[in-house]
C-alpha cells in the first residue's frame, strides 16, 4: 500500500496553510462520522535497475462510518473488496477467490484508516500520528502524519484538503519507496449508510486464509 520546509520565508507562509489544514482535519475527524465517495488509486512504484518508476491505476468506490467501519471496492482494473466491520479486516480478491482475515485491532492501528475512519479527534489520532507542519501542494492544505511505530510498513500519509475544507487525497509513502495516491471524488459526508453496508459474507467457494 501507499516532505519539507527549509527556508524561513517559506516556514513562515506555510504556517497558515498549517493552520488551516488541521482545522480542516479536525473538522472532517469530529463531524463526517459517515460518508461515501469515488476514488481513483494511483500507485507508483520506485525506480529498479535504472528502469523509470512504473503507475499502476486502479478506482472504485468508498464507505465508512466511525467508530472503525469502512469498505473500500475496487472495480478497475481489477475486483477487490476491501472491509473493517469494526472487529475483522477482510480482504477478498476475486480473480483469486480468496479472503484474507485479520483482527482489525491488529491490522489498523498506525495505517490512513485510522485517519478516515477510526480516530474522533486529533488527539486520538495524536496516540498513532506525529503530526506536522505540510505547505500548500497542488490547490490543497495538508497535514503531514508520520507513524510513531517506526517498525511497520508504512512511513508517512499527507492528507489533503479543499479550501472549502472537503477532503480530497491522501499521499501514502511507504517503507520500500512506494507511493500511492488517492483522489477523492463526490464526497458525501452526510450519507445515511445501512448498518448491512460493513457486513461481509465469505463468497461461495473462497479460499479463507487466517492471519
Amino acid at each position: 500500500m501507499k516532505r519539507l520546509l527549509t527556508a524561513v520565508v517559506i516556514a513562515a507562509s506555510a504556517t497558515a496553510s498549517w493552520a488551516d489544514g488541521l482545522k480542516s482535519l479536525e473538522a472532517f475527524m469530529k463531524n463526517s462520522q459517515a460518508g461515501r465517495a469515488e476514488f481513483t488509486q494511483a500507485v507508483t512504484a520506485p525506480s529498479k535497475d535504472g528502469q523509470p518508476p512504473r503507475t499502476k491505476n486502479s478506482s472504485g468506490q468508498f464507505e465508512f462510518q466511525r467508530p472503525g467501519k469502512f469498505r473500500f471496492v475496487y472495480t478497475k482494473p481489477f475486483e477487490q473488496t476491501i472491509v473493517a466491520d469494526g472487529k475483522t479486516l477482510w480482504l477478498y480478491d476475486a480473480d483469486l477467490n480468496q479472503v484474507t482475515q485479520r483482527p482489525q485491532a491488529q491490522a489498523l492501528g498506525s495505517t490512513p484508516a485510522a485517519i478516515l475512519a477510526s480516530a474522533n479527534d486529533l488527539k486520538a489520532l495524536s496516540a498513532d500520528f506525529d503530526l506536522q507542519s505540510a505547505p500548500e501542494q497542488d490547490g490543497l492544505q495538508w497535514v503531514q502524519a508520520s507513524p510513531k511505530d517506526k517498525n511497520g510498513q508504512l512511513k508517512s500519509v499527507r492528507v489533503g484538503f479543499a479550501a472549502d475544507g472537503q477532503l480530497s487525497a491522501l499521499d501514502i509513502l511507504d517503507s520500500f519507496g512506494q507511493r500511492s495516491l488517492i483522489r477523492f471524488n463526490q464526497l458525501q459526508t452526510q450519507a445515511s449508510l445501512p448498518a448491512s453496508t460493513f457486513d461481509f459474507k465469505v463468497p461461495a467457494g473462497a479460499d479463507v486464509l487466517k492471519q
